[in-house]
């Protein structure tokens, strides 16, 4: 079975986003404790905090994505940011590097961790 890999700065946007509903969900459930003012208030706090920290994350993707390599991707030829030395176009899905040693070999994410 093949792998399914996405764009690094696409799975992080992606977790943001889904924060932020998680936020949003865990509120609605302290809607069901109204008469319990202070369960409806734990979980319209713990929704408040996981949009907070959807805020943060897409924060620091932001400014991650300020310093990815900008390429243009050789199978759509639209350009995509590359984080680390391997990635996947974020149009097309095509694995790109910008490492001359990798080229021609099979993707693998573990490319990217450092070597020891």
């Amino acid at each position: 079975m093949a792998k399914k890999y996405s764009s690094k700065i696409n799975k992080i946007r992606s977790f943001a986003l889904g924060l932020i509903f998680g936020g949003f969900i865990i509120m609605y459930v302290g809607i069901f404790f109204k008469n319990h003012p202070l369960v409806m208030t734990i979980f319209m706090i713990l929704g408040l905090l996981a949009i907070i920290a959807s805020t943060l994350v897409y924060f620091w993707i932001g400014m991650l994505s300020t310093k990815a390599v900008q390429v243009i991707c050789p199978n759509c030829e639209k350009p995509t940011k590359i984080l680390g030395r391997v990635d996947m176009c974020m149009h097309c899905r095509e694995p790109l590097t910008v490492d001359p040693k990798l080229e021609g070999v099979e993707f693998d994410e573990k490319y990217n961790r450092n070597r020891k």
